[in-house]
């Protein structure tokens, strides 16, 4: 069976399937920008619909996640396609892809507008795996993918082109901070992290001798000590990008219920642009009111940063 015929013949079954009681049932007076009876190819080349346009309760949770991500982004995106005919994303440590190819579904779909979106993970099991989805949703023409590390890609800035965005949910460690200096170093105009598992300021901190500072005890209480620089590690990334010339707001993207891990961070670059040396400042008081570690992201920014 070709692509197209498998296409047409889901589709159909889409159509019968989710009517209007069973799609009410589903989104329970949610709005969302991607419905199972529109999306059909898409949520199956997801792995979210069954063969026979059915959604598993076990996927339910990932189709509402999904469609919160882009009614986040929702509003910064729009302000992007007002100003560019084409929209160029890098979703960097893309993982499965599930925001990759949405980006791209809503800009064909949705918007009306091209949404070219580049998918960058150093696994290359999973970037096989996105070229095969972006193949079976139709996307090919929109989204492609690389298998190398982000922080190469930042360095290869004949290859990366024009970007207007960065976006990284749930990059581990200082993945999240790759991304950021990624964005920052292509001059994208929004940069939105969701980080995970921030381990390099508690790391550093656990390398801390015992003194007298007030908030030495955190230094030798490992699960605070995790904790707390996780927040603070977000507060630091947040003052470095508003010193680098960003609008930058904190905020909860997913529920509780789905994941702890539920910060975002959405950074929006000054118009004019204009960087900040009162954040330059409160991160260095920050970092030595802390024990005097700070982020290698810092140095990475470098010039960017006011001072």
């Amino acid at each position: 069976m070709t692509r197209d015929r498998w296409a047409l013949e889901l589709e159909a079954r889409a159509g019968e399937h989710w009517t209007e009681a069973r799609t009410d049932a589903l989104l329970r007076g949610k709005d969302v920008a991607v419905r199972p009876r529109d999306a059909a190819v898409l949520l199956r080349a997801l792995g979210i619909l069954n063969a026979d346009a059915s959604m598993p309760a076990a996927t339910t949770r990932k189709y509402f996640q999904i469609n919160h991500m882009v009614g986040t982004l929702g509003r910064a995106v729009d302000e992007l396609r007002a100003r560019h005919a084409i929209v160029r994303i890098v979703d960097a440590g893309c993982g499965r892809s599930y925001l990759t190819m949405l980006l791209a579904w809503c800009g064909a779909h949705r918007w009306d507008q091209r949404v070219e979106v580049l998918g960058v993970d150093r696994n290359p099991d999973v970037i096989a795996e996105g070229q095969r989805r972006a193949i079976l949703a139709g996307l090919d023409d929109r989204v492609r993918f690389e298998a190398r590390a982000v922080d190469e890609l930042a360095r290869d800035r004949d290859a990366l082109g024009e970007v207007h965005a960065v976006i990284g949910l749930h990059a581990c460690d200082t993945a999240s901070c790759d991304a950021i200096a990624l964005g920052v170093a292509a001059g994208a105009e929004l940069i939105a992290v969701a980080p995970c598992c921030q381990a390099e300021l508690a790391r550093g901190w656990a390398t801390l001798a015992p003194t007298d500072d007030g908030f030495a005890p955190v230094w030798s209480t490992p699960h605070l000590r995790r904790e707390l620089a996780a927040h603070t590690t977000d507060l630091m990334r947040t003052l470095l990008l508003r010193a680098a010339g960003y609008a930058v707001t904190a905020m909860e993207f997913i529920p509780d219920e789905h994941t702890r891990k539920n910060t975002l961070l959405r950074a929006q670059r000054n118009r004019p642009a204009a960087r900040d040396a009162d954040a330059a400042r409160a991160y260095a008081a920050l970092v030595r009111t802390t024990g005097g570690i700070g982020l290698a992201l810092a140095a990475r920014l470098g010039g960017t940063i006011a001072s």
